[in-house]
């Protein structure tokens, strides 16, 4: 099950679950899918679910919360994965954990991820890279065997409350090249781009994912530079050195 606007989640959990999964046979979900109905599906303590989410100002996007809030995990093995920018995830993961386990799913084990900033791309450009994939890939390794065993709850890092969801104030909006296409209307997670006119952005209910400026294909969709610019600076120290991927794994039960 993955929340990935603009790629980047998608590829960090991509690499991840076939090398857990194997030639087992698996199926995706897409989380940004507005029509999704979750409370449909049901899992079993024969399922193994892979869990994605990208991070979004320490916490993970509300839309994704609440489609996964409806479901019920049935006892089925999970892994929480969160995917961050080089920032930092500050209390995503447990958040993500936490709604896991409340609707019944086991967490087995959970990781903190990195790929390239989805608004500030020279923060981990390029990322998942090499290196990454293979850390990821010896990750599900690690992982693989402990779907059958017995554990404890996983701790992880965090805070209860959690931190204040903030509003990101970079959202895109339609230049002159706007063909009215509708394609960035369709696809939005959130339904902030209406279909009538394309061009406009609801701006209180954007979430900054960006997805609209990544598919649409004449580039007319865009970010203030200036406001690019500054955030660029703000996060230049907190992003400059390359996080490492974080596998945490709880203690296994004789």
């Amino acid at each position: 099950m993955i929340f990935s606007p603009t790629g980047g989640t998608r590829r960090v959990a991509t690499v991840f679950a076939e090398a857990l999964f194997g030639e087992a046979p698996a199926q995706s979900i897409d989380l940004t899918e507005r029509a999704l109905n979750l409370s449909l599906r049901r899992f079993g303590p024969e399922d193994v679910c892979v869990v994605a989410v990208p991070v979004y100002g320490g916490r993970i996007p509300a839309p994704a919360a609440a489609r996964l809030g409806r479901m019920s995990g049935g006892r089925a093995k999970a892994v929480p994965i969160v995917v961050y920018g080089n920032r930092d995830y500050e209390d995503a993961l447990l958040e993500l954990y936490d709604i896991l386990s409340d609707r019944g799913f086991d967490c087995v084990a959970a990781l903190a991820a990195i790929a390239e900033h989805s608004i500030l791309h020279q923060y981990a450009r390029a990322r998942p890279d090499a290196d990454d994939r293979r850390t990821l890939r010896r990750f599900a390794e690690t992982v693989r065997p402990r779907l059958a065993t017995a554990h404890a709850p996983l701790v992880l890092p965090g805070s209860h409350p959690y931190r204040d969801a903030e509003s990101v104030p970079l959202k895109p909006k339609a230049g002159r090249g706007c063909t009215g296409c509708t394609l960035c209307a369709h696809r939005c997670p959130v339904g902030a781009i209406p279909t009538a006119d394309p061009t406009i952005t609801d701006k209180s209910s954007c979430i900054s994912c960006m997805r609209c400026v990544s598919l649409c294909p004449v580039g007319a969709r865009t970010v203030s530079p200036v406001l690019l610019s500054a955030a660029g600076y703000l996060l230049k120290k907190a992003c400059a050195e390359p996080k490492k991927n974080q596998l945490f794994l709880s203690r296994e039960l004789p």
